[in-house]
């Protein structure tokens, strides 16, 4: 089964083709120059969009007794 839809993959599309002509930018205004984030600002973006894309995993609080 798919993990990510086709809107979801388009979506990133367009982000890396942002990424290259220079004017795809990240939240605080700076222009991305990372492959990785480029891909992460895309599915994002296809997620508000309401794409299928999986939750984002939240970073996991330590569970260590004091």
């Amino acid at each position: 089964m798919a993990k990510y839809g086709k809107a979801a993959g388009k979506t990133v599309e367009s982000a890396m083709r942002r990424r290259k002509k220079g004017t795809l930018e990240s939240g605080s205004g700076r222009k991305v120059k990372s492959r990785k984030q480029a891909i992460a600002i895309g599915l994002s973006e296809a997620r508000k969009a309401g794409a299928k894309v999986p939750k984002k995993k939240g970073s996991r609080k330590s569970t260590k007794k004091r």
